[in-house]
């Protein structure tokens, strides 16, 4: 009996000894939302599955804390501080559509200018996956009064839309030439701030509208109507971007691109489709 008491005391020990021993330091894929939002797991469930996701500070989404209008909601991506990005993936927890878009940089920047429709207050998220497998996660809360998404476009209403279907505008200018206009005019928005680098005279800059009403199909009697895919190539064809757009994307979209040094004197291929079919080709001049 005394031999058992012994054994049984030892046991205790080390069963005591085991559990006193530290847990591992968690990464930052198990820490609580930073944005806290009762739907984050169902968002890491249905864009990452089991993929390996982290909360990390250097992507970077910068958006209005009060969206004014929600059918124009600006933002601004840039996960450039990352190396080795594949792809960004940019959704919203709350909209009734949630992935707004995403974009791959192949040779151009991590950084993407655009606007959203919002159905209501929520995160906005932005997700870069690197070489190695892992999305690394960063938003922001926008509040708005809501309805962006269940709001018909201004544009469908309006005959003129189906002349200038996919009719694109742009521009492509030095970098530094930006930065000297930001600099000087004090009513820069949020959105172009979000964007800006320090100055390079190699490095372009190239803004495009392109003409679409971007019906959600959450009105009724409109179906959906939208962008799906944008690519900017430079002379030689080679890829510089790639677009895939949603529903979400605010109408007439306007995107903005920070493209590398060395394209200086190139013009730049924009090309793609919506989910009707309609082709988009056109050349941006620098």
């Amino acid at each position: 009996m005394k031999w058992f008491v012994a054994l049984l005391s030892v046991s205790l020990l080390m069963a005591g000894t085991a559990g006193a021993v530290s847990p591992a330091v968690p990464d930052r894929a198990s820490m609580a939302d930073p944005l806290d939002s009762p739907r984050w797991e169902d968002m890491r469930k249905t864009f990452f599955g089991k993929a390996r996701v982290v909360f990390d500070d250097r992507v970077k989404v910068v958006a209005p804390v009060t969206a004014e209008n929600s059918l124009n909601v600006p933002v601004g991506v840039d996960a450039a501080a990352l190396s080795g990005v594949t792809q960004v993936l940019v959704f919203a927890d709350f909209n009734p559509i949630n992935e707004v878009l995403r974009f791959y940089p192949e040779r151009g920047l991590a950084k993407l200018g655009f606007r959203v429709k919002l159905q209501q207050s929520t995160p906005v998220r932005a997700a870069a996956r690197t070489a190695d497998g892992v999305w690394h996660v960063n938003g922001v809360w926008v509040n708005t009064a809501g309805g962006g998404c269940t709001a018909p476009s201004v544009g469908s209403s309006s005959p003129e839309w189906q002349s200038r279907l996919n009719e694109v505008s742009g521009r492509v200018w030095s970098r530094e030439a930006a930065n000297e206009g930001a600099s000087a005019a004090s009513s820069s928005s949020s959105s172009q701030s979000a964007t800006e680098t320090p100055k390079s005279p190699d490095q372009l800059r190239l803004r495009l509208r392109i003409i679409h009403p971007m019906d959600t199909g959450l009105v009724a009697g409109i179906p959906a109507f939208f962008i799906q895919q944008l690519r900017l190539a430079d002379e030689k064809g080679r890829g510089l971007m790639r677009i895939e757009a949603y529903e979400p994307v605010a109408e007439n979209p306007v995107f903005t691109i920070d493209l590398p040094a060395g394209l200086a004197a190139s013009r730049v291929q924009v090309t793609g489709r919506d989910n009707g079919g309609n082709a988009i080709e056109t050349w941006v001049e620098p």
